[in-house]
């Protein structure tokens, strides 16, 4: 129930801020306006504010909305309201229109990101587990535990990081711009630092898969090797292991953090699922046990990893991230700039094949995300709703004929030319942008099947 509440309020918001859009530049144009709507089929409530022609209606599907104009196209106009009409209306202001709903998205983003600075948001500070063995983080030199003080990718200057989920973003925007990054760590916050150099130009990197991090080797912030949940019948309660115990070594080898801990259980199961029994230190109550602990084989995606039936490692240590009014605005305008412009660029990959469909998400996907997202609190929802407003933006602003974008590429061709396209190629194309939208929606779709099967 949850996450069809946050689907249905998410897509209703988003398509009516979408909408608005449209409306509030075609009323200011001086266009009339018929009807605004937000959904399709049978409307569920109809209303009139006093001296507006508009009807504002609320559909019982809510996958999309539209704003119907006067306009002499779809149906005759009276001579004595002609210049209401939206397509005798000047050039720039029928573009104006029709940019206005990407527009509103974008801008919706910017407010969201805006707020959640405002308000603050509680991430892992950026304290680094141990990295994955031969990555790129090994090989520069990091070794779990440091403190990430600033970063700076290609020549650009140094900026202070202010949370593990803020210099994961920094890590991906710089990997997919093939650019490397400088590392300015300590071992503890506050104290002198030391500049690493991560070569993330050497990935060659097509896209942000889940792969990537692994290859980078900065997965998790870094936590203690502290046993949590101990799940019932599992092999951690079979080994007498209990919430609470620290982990010390394993097979005598110390043990740096919950993330060399789990990577230790994982990579204990052979390529056949043959696994063999750790031998465990642990602390409990200031007594040092020797356990033995034999992690179970289970098959995820073709591979054999350990498991043993328990939650391994502390809660990260926790930073609130909040940003003055203006310092907040600024920094709103720039993520949805950043998520904006990232967006373009998988998208481009795709089209030339650089990157796989499989990054294309459709409703399935999306209803997933808002329920999680719902779940853990307010502002994971406010992002939420930023990065798919940002992608509702992008992708209407793109020049496929049953889109915002497409009818500013008429426009477009009309400005240059000082005529506008013809009724067979507008027909044409708008039967090969229908073609393509179902193709990639059906796509969307498949790919969130294959998630939710998967």
């Amino acid at each position: 129930m949850m996450t069809l509440i946050a689907f249905v309020v998410a897509l209703g918001l988003l398509i009516a801020v979408h909408e608005y859009g449209h409306y509030r530049v075609a009323v200011a144009c001086g266009v009339k306006v018929l009807r605004y709507s937000v959904g399709f089929g049978k409307p569920l409530i109809r209303w009139h504010r006093p001296g507006n022609p508009t009807e504002f209606v609320l559909c019982m599907l809510p996958l999309g909305g539209y704003v119907r104009m006067l306009d002499e196209r779809e149906a005759p106009v009276d001579a004595a309201e002609r210049h209401l009409a939206f397509n005798t209306q000047p050039l720039r202001s029928r573009a104006a229109i029709v940019a206005a709903g990407p527009i509103a998205n974008l801008l919706l983003a910017v407010v969201l990101y805006t707020v959640v600075n405002w308000m603050g948001v509680e991430e892992p500070k950026p304290v680094l587990a141990g990295p994955v063995a031969g990555s790129l983080a090994e090989k520069a030199g990091l070794s779990g535990g440091e403190w990430v003080a600033e970063t700076a990718s290609g020549d650009d200057e140094a900026t202070p990081v202010n949370s593990f989920e803020d210099l994961r973003w920094r890590v991906t925007q710089a990997a997919l711009s093939g650019v490397d990054m400088r590392l300015w760590v300590a071992r503890d916050e506050g104290a002198p630092t030391r500049m690493l150099i991560l070569p993330l130009s050497e990935l060659k990197v097509r896209e942000a898969d889940t792969g990537l991090f692994q290859r980078i080797g900065i997965t998790a912030p870094w936590t203690a090797p502290v046993m949590g949940e101990v799940m019932p019948g599992g092999a951690a309660e079979v080994a007498g292991l209990k919430a609470g115990d620290q982990v010390v070594r394993v097979n005598d080898r110390p043990v740096a953090d919950g993330q060399s801990l789990r990577m230790s259980i994982r990579q204990s199961v052979g390529a056949q699922g043959n696994t063999s029994t750790q031998q465990w230190d642990v602390s409990r109550a200031g007594q040092t046990l020797r356990l033995s602990v034999q992690p179970r084989p289970e098959q995820v995606e073709g591979v054999w990893i350990g498991r043993i039936g328990a939650y391994v490692g502390a809660a990260p240590a926790m930073i609130t991230v909040r940003h003055g009014v203006v310092d907040g605005l600024w920094l709103g305008v720039v993520r949805t700039w950043e998520v904006s412009w990232l967006t373009l660029k998988m998208m481009g990959r795709m089209l030339i094949g650089e990157a796989s469909l499989k990054n294309l998400s459709g409703p399935l996907t999306i209803a997933d995300y808002a329920g999680k997202s719902a779940s853990i609190g307010l502002t994971s929802y406010l992002v939420f709703l930023a990065l798919i407003s940002v992608s509702l933006g992008v992708l209407n602003l793109l020049p496929l004929p049953v889109l915002d974008g497409g009818h500013l590429m008429y426009y477009l061709w009309e400005g240059v030319t000082g005529r506008s396209v013809s009724d067979v190629w507008l027909e044409r194309l708008q039967r090969g942008g229908v073609a393509v939208l179902l193709a990639l929606m059906s796509v969307a779709l498949f790919n969130d099947i294959t998630r939710l099967v998967g």
